[in-house]
């Protein structure tokens, strides 16, 4: 007859080894440890923002990832090399982002208000990669509202200051 021991034991292990290889196999750049970013001042319209510059692979790939919520005169922009069609999405994030993408002249060509956050790996089945309408070379990530309360539209530009 079989013990409980003998039932559960193999479980755990199991559960285990699956644990530690899905750790292992994790790009590390999307890990806990630290990713520095610099910082940046932009202007969208006339609304000055200080914001985290995200213009490597590793700090786009980490981007706001397991950070507080940022006050509404701060971001993060993200810095292409080429013009395409960027997408991001919302996996880790603890807080709903705006999200606007420019093209290399700082027209706005896509603009995605209140994106909810997938805080965490087993909300990655419904968390969605959000898809421009039209090639761009920054997207400025803010908190959720900036959009609304200072009348971001198709038609504002970005002013890039200093990144």
């Amino acid at each position: 007859m079989t013990t409980r021991t003998q039932v559960i034991l193999p479980i755990f292990i199991a559960a285990v080894i699956v644990g530690v290889v899905g750790l292992a196999t994790l790009p590390s750049e999307i890990k806990l440890e630290s990713v520095e970013f610099p910082m940046g001042t932009i202007k969208v319209d006339d609304v000055p923002l200080q914001v985290q510059i995200a213009n490597t692979e590793p700090r786009r790939v980490r981007g706001l990832m397991f950070q507080d919520q940022l006050p509404y005169d701060e971001g993060m922009i993200f810095v292409f090399q080429q013009s395409g069609l960027h997408s991001l999405w919302m996996l880790n994030m603890q807080f709903s982002l705006d999200m606007i993408w420019f093209d290399q002249d700082g027209k706005v060509v896509h603009i995605e208000k209140n994106v909810p956050p997938c805080k965490n790996a087993l909300e990655i089945t419904t968390c969605q990669s959000i898809i421009p309408e039209g090639e761009s070379v920054y997207v400025l990530e803010v908190t959720s509202g900036f959009i609304d309360q200072n009348n971001i539209t198709k038609d504002s530009v970005l002013t890039i200051i200093s990144i």
